[in-house]
């Protein structure tokens, strides 16, 4: 598929682009205080929407599944989230907004559908806050304190179906799990227990030498392991896997690139890992069989 060059139109740098289920519509988040929604496709896009309501730069944005509706979430530098609603088409009105932080909220991460819709936030003051929308329409919150107490940048959710599931027992209850990533250079992994929020990993993940930029949580595809991939502002994305529930994670340097490196992301299968650094690119990297890490392609501005 040939790259298409997208003119957002935004006034400041866009931090953030995140593609709806389908793949018909991309939203942006920017500097300049607003989200952007564009249909793609083809050869083509239009400018759908500009969505305004943040007093600062938007960091993220994120699309719900699709049987929710059409949602859509995003965080600020201003302390708030908030959730948008498609009323008709391309019309966009808040539904939603969220002030609990009382600094910048860095990282937002809608939860797997089949937890309901449920959005885990991360802020510069060092809470992770998860919101779970109830039947008649309002918001339950629950908190994990001092997360990382310097501040928390990234937040992922993992798959909803415990590891090995599709080869054990038959399908368990969800999991709801998430990690994160902060100014502590650390990554945690926190696990609900009976409605509270508790480390699931010990001691913390701790390879890294800078702040965690961003952690992405790997679909499982049933498998036993479970996979994390961090970037840090030291200029290495750590993989990071555990064999089995209870085990210790291990870590294991994917790449050191040499400049900071901001995101990273996943395929749907859990086999590709994009990640884009400080010298505006984009690789592709795929795990070996002999379980070394090889760049697979460049993705071409």
């Amino acid at each position: 598929m040939p790259s298409q060059k997208i003119e957002t139109g935004h006034q400041d740098t866009v931090h953030d682009v995140a593609m709806d289920f389908y793949g018909k519509r991309i939203a942006t988040a920017s500097s300049d205080s607003t989200i952007k929604i564009v249909g793609v496709s083809n050869n083509t896009h239009q400018h759908l929407a500009t969505l305004t309501g943040h007093q600062g730069p938007v960091w993220q944005v994120a699309w719900a599944h699709p049987k929710f509706g059409s949602l859509l979430a995003s965080c600020c530098y201003d302390g708030r989230v908030i959730i948008w609603k498609e009323g008709n088409q391309n019309e966009w009105a808040q539904a939603h907004v969220f002030d609990d932080h009382k600094s910048s909220v860095n990282s937002i991460a809608w939860a797997p559908h089949e937890l309901g819709l449920c959005l885990a936030c991360g802020s510069s003051d060092g809470n992770i806050s998860v919101f779970t929308a109830r039947a008649d329409g309002g918001w339950d919150a629950s908190r994990i304190d001092q997360a990382h107490p310097v501040g928390v940048t990234s937040v992922s959710w993992a798959p909803s179906t415990a590891p090995g599931a599709l080869v054990g027992s038959g399908l368990l209850d969800p999991v709801q799990k998430l990690c994160s990533g902060g100014c502590d250079n650390t990554v945690k992994v926190w696990k609900l227990y009976n409605g509270i929020w508790k480390m699931d990993c010990f001691p913390a993940l701790q390879m890294h030498t800078d702040w965690v930029r961003d952690v992405a949580w790997a679909p499982n595809l049933g498998l036993p392991k479970s996979t994390i991939a961090s970037a840090s502002q030291d200029g290495k994305v750590i993989i990071w896997t555990v064999a089995k529930e209870g085990d210790q994670w291990e870590g294991k340097v994917l790449h050191d690139f040499g400049t900071p490196v901001w995101r990273v992301s996943w395929s749907l299968t859990g086999n590709i890992l994009a990640v884009a650094d400080g010298n505006n690119n984009v690789t592709l990297w795929k795990e070996a069989v002999d379980g070394e890490w090889q760049q697979v392609t460049v993705v071409e501005p």
